[in-house]
Order: C-alpha cells, then sequence, then structure tokens
C-alpha cells in the first residue's frame, strides 16, 4: 500500500514544532486543497507544523482529484466500509508524522472538510491516545447501515474535543449531517462544539475559519 504524502508548512516560530495540525481534504480534491487553512492559522499557532496528505486513490469522478475511499452515492453502507478500509493508512501517517518530528500524539490535531471529516472523526476517535482536537468542516459522523450502539461505542478509544462546522446552504452534505453528528458524538462522550454559517453552502466561509482556528489553539494551549 502507498504511503501518504502531501504539501507541509514548518512553524512559523522557527526551530522545532511543538504541535502538528494534519488536513484531510475532501473527495475530488488533493492536500494543495487545504494546505493555506494552515497559513492563515499560522498567528495563532506560531509553533505548530501543517501538513496536508493527497488521499491514497486517485478519484474516478475528479480528473486529476483523490478520494480517501470511492463512492457511488447509491449505497447506504459504502461510506462505513470506506473508512474503515482507508482507516489503516491514514493511521499510518499521522504516527509516522509525529515520530518524524519526535511529538506525542496528544500534541496531534486533525482538520478535515467533507470526506476528510468523515476520516478524521472515524480516525481521530479510535487513536489509542487522544488527539488534543478534532475539526470537521462540512462533513458526517459515519456510521454502519445498522446503528448498534453497543458496539460502536466499544470501538472508541479516545474522546478529544471535536468543533464542528457547516454551511446552512449546503446542497451536497446538508446541514442535518451537523446535528446527527453532534448528536451522535454526545451519545458516545465526546465533547463537541458547533457553528452554523449562515448563507454558506458546501465550502468554509471566513467565520468558519476564524472557529476552527481558534478552537484549535485552545486545545493546543497557544492562546488562552
Amino acid at each position: 500500500m502507498a504511503e501518504l504524502n502531501g504539501p507541509r508548512l514548518e512553524p512559523r516560530a522557527g526551530g522545532a514544532a511543538r504541535q502538528l495540525v494534519v488536513f484531510l481534504h475532501g473527495y475530488g480534491a488533493d492536500g494543495n486543497d487545504l494546505i493555506e487553512i494552515g497559513r492563515a492559522w499560522q498567528p495563532l499557532m506560531p509553533n505548530a507544523a501543517f501538513v496536508s496528505p493527497h488521499a491514497p486513490e486517485p478519484c474516478a469522478m475528479a480528473g486529476a482529484g483523490r478520494q480517501w475511499f470511492g463512492l457511488t452515492f447509491r449505497d447506504p453502507g459504502e461510506r462505513w466500509r470506506g473508512v474503515n478500509s482507508a482507516a489503516p493508512i491514514l493511521e499510518r501517517f499521522l504516527d509516522a508524522e509525529l515520530e518524524r518530528r519526535k511529538l506525542p500524539p496528544s500534541a496531534l490535531a486533525l482538520v478535515g472538510f467533507s470526506q476528510g471529516t468523515m476520516m478524521a472523526l472515524h480516525v481521530g476517535l479510535r487513536r489509542a491516545a487522544a488527539p488534543a482536537a478534532i475539526v470537521g468542516y462540512s462533513g458526517m459522523l459515519v456510521m454502519p447501515a445498522e446503528e448498534v450502539t453497543d458496539a460502536l461505542a466499544a470501538e472508541i478509544r479516545s474522546r478529544p474535543p471535536v468543533l464542528l462546522v457547516h454551511g446552512d446552504r449546503d446542497d451536497l452534505i446538508p446541514a442535518q449531517a451537523l446535528f446527527q453528528a453532534g448528536q451522535g458524538l454526545a451519545a458516545l462522550g465526546v465533547p463537541t462544539e458547533w457553528h452554523l454559517s449562515a448563507g454558506i453552502g458546501h465550502g468554509i466561509d471566513g467565520e468558519g475559519l476564524r472557529h476552527g482556528g481558534e478552537f484549535l489553539a485552545r486545545r493546543l494551549g497557544t492562546i488562552r
């Protein structure tokens, strides 16, 4: 299985990184799609390194884009199978990046958009040591088609604080997914905050970026 790679930003303050923020892009994009968010957040997290890996598979529906897993949008179980299939390669990447920078697992934060949010929540809640935080834009909490709450809860190994951000005019993944994810996370004992961006479709506005950056900075201890 191929290893992940993608664009990186070194700490603005120079020297060794004290935190690691990993961006997980959406279906049909690649790592370049989100890395500039790191540049916008550098003033809040000057000692953080940022990395935005390209997803492991070419996207069948998006030319040069990438996907964490394939989607037909016709099979209700494909997301669940997809996040489970893609999780091991992402786990290896996260462990390798932390090791390369000599950082503890608690210095990690995950930021996803759309399909990347599905991956961030799925992997982040199953890591042996909890990340510092997860921010999920325009995504959802992927559950098995047959919602077996006890079995699902048994998979959860960590409960990092989560911020969910969604546009109220998202016609690709409707905003209802934010509230479903919030309820699902609460049922699993995961502390969750959310922000609904007025007038925004399947994207991220300035207010959503501000909320995400400040949330991470507080959880990583770079601002109070």
